[in-house]
């Protein structure tokens, strides 16, 4: 039996062939934002006046079915930043995910901290069309790349002036990294599975070499989830559906960060 994410990697490939004839990377090249100067997600997410968060924007997923199908993305987006997000986090697969290149260009015109392309990644052509749609860093999933495909596309990011997100899972994958990373981050939630389980991201910390911005992704559902990560090595945490089951995902994200503030005082 196919597993969803193979499934999804199927239907990426044949995705990507249609968006090449339909604009290719010459057309890509030509972009306004092509020629922007791109945001160090890096230096954001280790930010003293920051808070260390990459806020997600997802309206749907293949676990959960339906997150939130109202909410507008640069409304929440906006109100991410505004309440001290590190960095945004915009889904741009339609299909399993429910968004669009569209919503990542919509979150860059009223944002001014990093934006994370979060997708599937496989080609080159993806990398290009981050860029053009103006993402600062874009996302490589280990899961479904081999070491050799890991580096041709982080060192294409680089060429373009976009950091890399490098997700893991298990101890294994630690074979992808490269010098072309920036920031390495251990999704808790098993994607073949989607059992979540915070241990994942504690277990694996200690492995990955300190020249990496280390985040936990997936799974963190409070303020003391998001204190004991960081008491264990992490710098970044990306949160998402969290923020966006929610009938408002500004308030609840506004409310998890004064919740944490208030924990670290104490």
């Amino acid at each position: 039996m196919m597993s969803v994410l193979n499934t999804i990697v199927k239907h990426k490939k044949k995705e990507v062939e249609s968006c090449k004839n339909l604009i290719p990377v010459p057309e890509l090249l030509k972009m306004t934002c092509f020629e922007r100067n791109t945001y160090k997600l890096t230096d954001f997410i280790l930010s003293q006046e920051k808070t260390g968060i990459i806020a997600e924007f997802k309206r749907k997923s293949p676990s959960r079915g339906i997150i939130n199908n109202i909410s507008q993305v640069e409304n929440v987006t906006a109100g991410y930043t505004e309440n001290g997000a590190s960095a945004l986090s915009v889904l741009t697969d339609f299909i399993f995910f429910g968004g669009s290149v569209d919503d990542l260009r919509k979150a860059r015109n009223v944002n001014n901290i990093p934006i994370l392309r979060k997708e599937f990644i496989i080609d080159e052509y993806q990398v290009y069309e981050a860029k053009a749609i103006g993402a600062d860093a874009i996302l490589l999933i280990a899961s479904i790349l081999d070491k050799d495909q890991t580096k041709t596309l982080a060192k294409k990011a680089r060429e373009l002036g976009l950091q890399v997100l490098m997700e893991i899972h298990e101890e294994q994958e630690l074979n992808t990294l490269n010098d072309y990373l920036d920031v390495v981050g251990i999704n808790n939630r098993n994607l073949k599975t989607f059992e979540v389980d915070l241990q994942q991201s504690v277990k694996l910390v200690k492995k990955i070499p300190d020249d990496f911005v280390k985040i936990s992704e997936s799974g963190i559902t409070s303020a003391d989830d998001l204190l004991y990560l960081s008491e264990n090595g992490f710098s970044g945490f990306l949160i998402g559906e969290y923020f966006m089951k929610t009938s408002d995902p500004v308030i609840a994200f506004a409310d998890f960060v004064d919740e944490v503030n208030t924990k670290k005082e104490r």
